[in-house]
C-alpha cells in the first residue's frame, strides 16, 4: 500500500499534472504545425521548385527508371528520399522557432512583473542595522 500512496502522490502533485497538460498541449501544437507546414509551406516550396509534391523528392540508388513514385522505387531498390526530410527539417524549425518566441514573450512579461512586485522597503535586517548605527550615533 505505501508504493501506491507514493504513487498517488506523486500523481496529483502540481507539477505532474503541468507535465501532463503541457504534453497534451504540445502533441496538439505539433500536428497544428504539422499541418501548416504539409498542406501550406511546403506545397508552395515544391510549386517553386518545379513539383507539386515536395515530400516525394528521392535520388534513385538501384538503377530505378525515371519518373516512379517514391513507393514504387523503394519497392525497386534503394533510394534517396531527400524531399520527406526537408518537409520534416522545415517543420522542426518552425516549430523551434514559434517555442522561442512563446518563452521570450513569457521571460518578457515575467521581468514586466518581477519590479512591480519587490518591495519599496529594505529587508528587516537592513532597518535593524540602520536602527542600531543611529542609536550608536547618539
Amino acid at each position: 500500500m505505501g508504493m501506491m500512496q507514493e504513487f498517488r502522490e506523486f500523481a496529483v502533485k502540481g507539477n505532474a499534472i503541468d507535465l501532463a497538460v503541457g504534453v497534451i498541449i504540445g502533441g496538439a501544437f505539433g500536428k497544428i504545425v504539422d499541418s501548416i507546414v504539409g498542406d501550406l509551406i511546403m506545397p508552395l516550396v515544391g510549386k517553386l521548385i518545379g513539383g507539386l509534391d515536395f515530400s516525394s523528392y528521392y535520388i534513385p540508388l538501384a538503377g530505378q527508371a525515371a519518373g516512379l513514385s517514391l513507393e514504387e522505387a523503394k519497392t525497386s531498390g534503394a533510394v534517396f528520399a531527400y524531399g520527406n526530410f526537408v518537409t520534416i527539417l522545415v517543420n522542426f524549425l518552425l516549430l523551434a522557432f514559434i517555442i522561442f518566441m512563446m518563452v521570450k514573450q513569457i521571460n518578457r512579461l515575467k521581468k514586466e512583473e518581477a519590479p512591480a512586485s519587490a518591495s519599496t522597503e529594505p529587508p528587516e535586517e537592513v532597518q535593524l542595522l540602520r536602527q542600531i548605527r543611529d542609536s550608536l550615533k547618539r
